[in-house]
């Protein structure tokens, strides 16, 4: 099969590589009907962290099963299917609690930008739809395996509620993901923060009821102008620097919360700052197979499209360029077809 290798920053190749196979009885083999490049993956990509060895990519998938060990009856040869980047069981007490992410048997995800994938933990991490989707519903299914997710967590972890004002800091696929769920969650105001004109329209388009396009303090004074001077109720932290991070506390008014989804990076929070801000922090790998089956009927049933966020949809042998276009924001994210 074609399979993403990254080699060094910058360098990387569609090559042979061998088809999976099932290794233990709880694992499926899917072949890909879509899968992505995701803002995460720009990290080892512009050499912000380290690559090692050549190694596959990709963590975001939708697609047909093909194979299922003998403990997987949940899902069949045949169905289509959406799983999540973290796999899980769904019966520890981690899972039953709702926190698949940590789940006590998780895997990670890193191979499918690739024409079949491996699934662990199959029987707790997929879940079918009642058919085959049609093709215009394949990249909102998609968005949901990850950036949809996300972005929900990220809405959730802040507390967001009827009649609040949220500000969510990112306008990548996650932080625009997460303007959605701020709008399903009843937020009466949302800002959504980006300098960029087209992810500005497609936060317009999404929900967002105000755009602020300073960063940094800048930003935060913004912010503190919108909402009577206190700050927010919610902050979406949807990019994981160092200076989004100050930026969603800073914009964040006292008893107000922070849900931060974006992976950090030289991330410090001052404990002192913390505890006089009077501001809740929470985050972490979005517990995806949580929404799941709420997520894929809301796409099913048209009420949310954030499919809308692939701007770019390139075949599997120019995964190069979906990265490029999207490390020089050409893109907010690209789609790829096997």
């Amino acid at each position: 099969m074609r399979a993403t290798v990254i080699h060094a920053p910058g360098d990387i190749r569609v090559e042979d590589a061998p088809e999976p196979k099932i290794l233990k009885p709880t694992d499926a083999i899917i072949r890909t009907v879509a899968t992505c490049v995701c803002g995460s993956d720009l990290w080892p990509y512009r050499g912000l962290e380290p690559v090692g060895d050549p190694h596959p990519m990709g963590h975001e998938y939708v697609g047909i099963v093909e194979e299922v060990g003998s403990e997987v009856s949940n899902v069949k040869p045949g169905q289509f299917v959406v799983g999540s980047f973290a796999t899980s069981d769904n019966t520890c007490a981690n899972c039953q609690k709702g926190w698949q992410s940590s789940c006590l048997n998780r895997e990670f995800m890193g191979t499918c930008q690739a024409e079949y994938v491996r699934i662990p933990n199959a029987h707790g991490t997929l879940v079918a739809t009642d058919e085959h989707p049609s093709d215009e519903l394949v990249p909102s299914l998609l968005a949901v395996s990850d950036v949809m997710g996300t972005g929900w967590w990220a809405a959730l972890a802040a507390e967001v509620k009827p009649g609040s004002t949220a500000v969510v800091v990112g306008d990548g696929a996650v932080g625009l993901c997460g303007v959605i769920a701020a709008k399903e969650l009843g937020a009466e105001r949302i800002i959504a923060m980006s300098r960029h004109a087209s992810r500005q329209k497609l936060a317009l388009e999404f929900g967002a009821t105000d755009v602020v396009g300073e960063r940094g303090e800048d930003g935060v004074a913004r912010i503190k102008d919108l909402t009577g001077g206190i700050g927010a109720d919610s902050v979406l932290e949807c990019v994981g620097t160092a200076e989004s991070m100050r930026q969603a506390l800073h914009s964040t008014r006292p008893g107000g919360n922070v849900g931060f989804v974006g992976i950090p990076h030289e991330v410090a929070v001052d404990g002192l700052e913390l505890f006089f801000s009077q501001v809740g922090l929470r985050g972490g790998p979005a517990p995806v197979r949580r929404y799941l089956p709420e997520l894929i009927d809301l796409v099913l049933s048209g009420y949310i499209d954030p499919g809308k966020v692939f701007d770019l949809t390139l075949p599997l042998e120019q995964v190069a360029e979906g990265y490029k276009a999207m490390d020089e924001r050409r893109a907010i994210k690209t789609l790829l077809t096997p």
